[in-house]
């Protein structure tokens, strides 16, 4: 694995980052007095990042806002959200573990990410995960995010990468649509935040949980160097 790019989507995927996600939403929501809304309807639209979900939480209220109000919103959700963003959040089960064997390995690890780059470092550095990554893009990190593929391009190339030789790690549609349109392969974890199952998204691989990462991406990798043009 020395010459791979191992790039992962943040939410969802590398950490469990709902809670306080939804949390964050919550708190933005109370200043209009609204009610919670169920957790399980707001984590399919984690993928998208905090303006959405907070678009789609006043959606289920029956409460639409004009975006000037929603900016609104998202500055109370983004000043919560910083000041508790690893309260609940943590790597899912399995995921330090294999991030190790990876580097151990030789593998250049990146995240690429639809969550804000400086709210993306704070959460890795609140959580001693930064010091694993050699690249992180967010989503103001260049002027196009997921599902854009040069989000994902510019990601392996912050890591020191190459297409050709990197791979992505994501849970939603949004993730695979973007690896595909990049033409890197992906494997998608069945325990994100999709509200479709990822088997029918159609990635390379699903993994149910992160002691099977090591045999897919090897399997993923030596079928792309049998099979260079794929």
């Amino acid at each position: 694995m020395q010459d791979l790019t191992v790039v992962f989507d943040l939410d969802g995927t590398l950490v469990d980052t709902a809670p306080d996600l939804i949390g964050a939403t919550h708190h933005a929501l109370s200043d209009l007095g609204l009610p919670l809304i169920p957790a399980h309807l707001l984590r399919p639209w984690i993928s998208f990042g905090a303006r959405r979900m907070i678009v789609e939480a006043l959606a289920h209220a029956g409460t639409p806002l004009p975006d000037p109000e929603i900016d609104r919103l998202l500055g109370l959700f983004i000043t919560y959200y910083e000041a508790n963003i690893a309260r609940e959040s943590r790597p899912f089960p399995g995921a330090i573990e294999a991030i190790n064997t990876l580097t151990a390995n030789g593998a250049r690890l990146a995240i690429c990410t639809n969550k804000r780059e400086s709210l993306s470092r704070a959460l890795l550095k609140a959580l001693d995960l930064d010091r694993h990554f050699h690249g992180l893009a967010g989503r103001d990190t260049f002027p196009v995010c997921k599902p854009d593929p040069d989000h994902l391009l510019g990601a392996i190339r912050l890591a020191g990468g190459q297409p050709t030789h990197a791979l992505m790690v994501g849970d939603s549609d949004v993730d695979i649509r973007t690896a595909k349109a990049a033409h890197v392969p992906v494997v998608a974890v069945s325990f994100g935040y999709t509200e479709i199952p990822v088997t029918e998204l159609g990635p390379d691989r699903v993994i149910d949980h992160y002691h099977d990462l090591l045999p897919a991406i090897r399997d993923l990798h030596a079928a792309r160097n049998r099979n260079p043009a794929t």
